[in-house]
């Protein structure tokens, strides 16, 4: 830790409940945006301080930049900062655990929210450690979790002055507060304060370093519970000393050698550090025993000490750039504006969630009307599977502002999440592309707008183009298995079936359930679609098309894979308010069993593309088959669908409509 500073907690707390964020917003106070290359910061604190969080921040991404030895940090959900000058408004918006902190972190699949309380000193120390999942999320592969952890940790204990300062105990906590109502006694001591890191590791009792390496966490930083244990304590302490000893490099080597090349954990580490677990273990214990200040820190915890402590870091070194090196641009925003942001953050806490809707509602409601409340309601709306309402919101927002690019975004997800649930085509592909490459022109690295214009592009014909955006989508992010699993279906539309293989193996074999029960199911349809066009029927299952609805979870009634974790159910106005929609009735053709028919194709009709109804004759009778979408029709022996195709035969399954008419599942020429 830089500092202790002995805080008014309780005083804050009793103050508090006097107050409201609406009553705050309703003051004469100005707010401002300022936005620099990498993150958008609202506050109320003025410009200074909102220029001063805004550098921090970016100082912070440059400096995780540093430490995992890459120029460049890929961003790819966008980061809103709300920046509070008031310790009150602060607490009354923060989840209760957080109440009395420097800030939060709160993750979703369309952005991040940071609130920041501008009344601590260093407030993004609070939010260190989830910030340093964030950028390990979409900068570096799937890896070991003792690494994440350990990694994250130790980012958690950075302070930015005129020198940055790394490697202090995150979890270190002075054992005495203020008592601020007993002049008496103006300090009391908590016995229950937590370990510490420093306290953890100075046991003699360590987890193996093979144990370590091998255990199951989840790495995303989004359901973490508390980190006083050794598991985190030793994590922490090997990544101090890998980062120390700049064995970066061999970190490298060690998971290509453990995640791609299947080596066992002892010969990986023999080979990249050229050390055995055992070995490794004693380095890492013996560089601990000369970290000296980690001690000293630990000794003035326990003192009852009332003026702030100086204890510098072990590790300090310049900032990477200063204030003149980022340029930023800063601009006014609207009070109702501003409210309807804090009520958007509050409508994502499962605690502050009624709240934050009541707010948004009233906003929307005004008579001024307010559009940044209209796409906060849609959100929601869109989380909860309510997507007639989300759409009536989006509709009313882009009335108001129709180059928002975030009413792009969620005007494509609208139409994506619902054909998930529904487990029908996106509706409306044109207009929901051209929504997308809008929003990626304003926002470049936005992974998950590549990964839906890439199911797009698959539903309207366009395989090899939807190939190249998805893998863009995962270069982006990395980790996101939903993206992967999507590249597999891809793969398949695209009857690539080895390269199916290959992404649905490794899905299987992962670490994220629903992602592999996905996956297997996949691999035990491939080998029926490959040989015969089609997928085995299930009983109770209908044909799902290719795109959003096809990914793991589409269609299970939860949340869209990749919501945060703080969207769980938690009440609405409506009691079935997660309850999925029911799907619209099939159409004819859609459902039923698969028929199989030999023939010649007598004629093609596509004038109503890109439909298509091919006339076949089979013995006496001539059939009408139709196809929704003859670009994305499975075909066998040839590359595509042609509508000039005559005197061909075939052999076509379908689904019967009616005694000579039918719906074509695939087709293949003889």
């Amino acid at each position: 830790m830089r500092r202790f500073f002995i805080g008014t907690a309780i005083v804050s707390l009793v103050m508090a409940s006097c107050f409201s964020p609406l009553a705050f917003a309703k003051d004469e106070t100005k707010w401002i945006e300022v936005r620099s290359p990498h993150f958008s910061v609202m506050t109320d604190a003025g410009e200074k301080r909102g220029r001063e969080v805004a550098l921090r921040l970016e100082q912070m991404r440059g400096v995780f930049g540093q430490l995992i030895l890459k120029d460049k940090l890929k961003m790819s959900v966008p980061i809103t900062v709300i920046a509070l000058k008031s310790d009150k408004q602060y607490g009354l918006i923060a989840p209760s655990k957080q109440s009395t902190a420097g800030g939060f972190y709160l993750p979703g699949p369309d952005r991040i929210y940071i609130v920041l309380n501008l009344f601590e000193m260093n407030p993004w120390h609070a939010v260190a450690h989830s910030l340093g999942h964030y950028f390990l999320n979409y900068n570096y592969p799937p890896v070991e979790s003792w690494f994440d952890e350990g990694l994250a940790e130790y980012f958690g204990s950075i302070y930015i002055g005129k020198e940055v300062e790394l490697g202090g105990d995150p979890e270190l906590q002075s054992e005495w507060h203020e008592n601020a109502f007993d002049d008496l006694n103006p300090m009391v001591r908590n016995p229950n304060t937590p370990q510490s890191l420093t306290q953890l590791v100075s046991s003699p009792v360590w987890l193996a370093m093979t144990d370590l390496f091998t255990m199951k966490h989840d790495e995303s930083g989004m359901r973490e519970g508390t980190h006083h244990t050794l598991y985190y304590a030793q994590s922490w302490m090997v990544v101090h000393y890998l980062l120390n000893k700049k064995k970066m490099p061999q970190v490298g080597t060690y998971f290509d050698l453990v995640l791609n090349q299947k080596v066992p954990v002892e010969k990986a580490t023999v080979q990249a550090f050229d050390m055995t677990p055992a070995q490794m273990e004693e380095a890492v214990k013996d560089y601990f025993k000369t970290q000296g200040m980690l001690g000293v820190a630990l000794d003035q915890s326990k003192k009852p000490v009332v003026d702030p402590v100086d204890i510098q870091q072990p590790d300090h070194f310049a900032p990477p750039f200063g204030a003149d090196d980022v340029r930023m641009e800063v601009s006014p925003v609207a009070e109702n504006d501003a409210q309807a942001m804090i009520d958007d953050v509050m409508a994502r806490l499962p605690e502050r969630r009624d709240q934050g809707l009541q707010e948004l509602r009233q906003l929307a409601a005004d008579p001024k009307d307010n559009e940044v409340g209209h796409r906060g309601l849609a959100w929601e709306y869109i989380r909860h599977q309510k997507f007639d309402a989300a759409a009536e919101e989006l509709e009313k927002a882009a009335e108001l502002n129709q180059r928002d690019p975030w009413i792009w975004y969620y005007r494509a997800a609208l139409k994506y999440r619902k054909a998930q649930a529904t487990r029908q085509e996106i509706q409306g592909l044109a207009n929901t592309m051209q929504d997308l490459h809008a929003f990626t022109d304003w926002y470049p690295d936005c992974a998950d707008a590549y990964n839906m214009l890439a199911m797009a592009r698959v539903e309207g014909g366009g395989n090899n183009s939807a190939l190249e955006v998805e893998r863009q989508a995962i270069a982006l992010s990395p980790r996101n298995v939903e993206y992967q699993f999507n590249l597999g279906q891809i793969y398949v539309a695209s009857k690539k079936w080895d390269l199916a293989r290959d992404v649905f193996t490794r899905l299987r074999e992962g670490a994220d359930r629903q992602a592999a029960a996905a996956a297997k199911q996949q691999l035990e349809d491939l080998d029926t679609l490959q040989k015969y066009g089609v997928r085995p029927q299930r009983a109770g299952e209908r044909e799902t098309p290719a795109g959003a609805a096809s990914t793991p979870g589409a269609g299970s009634g939860a949340v869209a894979k990749g919501t945060s974790a703080t969207s769980a159910k938690n009440g609405d106005d409506d009691e079935d308010a997660d309850a999925p929609p029911k799907p619209a009735p099939p159409k004819p053709g859609m459902t039923g069993p698969v028929l199989f028919l030999k023939g010649k194709i007598v004629s093609s009709d596509c004038s109503k593309a890109p439909e298509a109804t091919v006339t076949i004759l089979s013995g006496m009778t001539t059939y009408k088959m139709h196809a929704a979408d003859y670009k994305s029709l499975p075909v066998i022996g040839e590359d595509q669908f042609s509508c000039e195709w005559t005197n061909r035969l075939v052999s076509v399954n379908y689904r019967a409509v009616g005694k000579s008419a039918g719906e074509l599942v695939s087709l293949e020429l003889r």
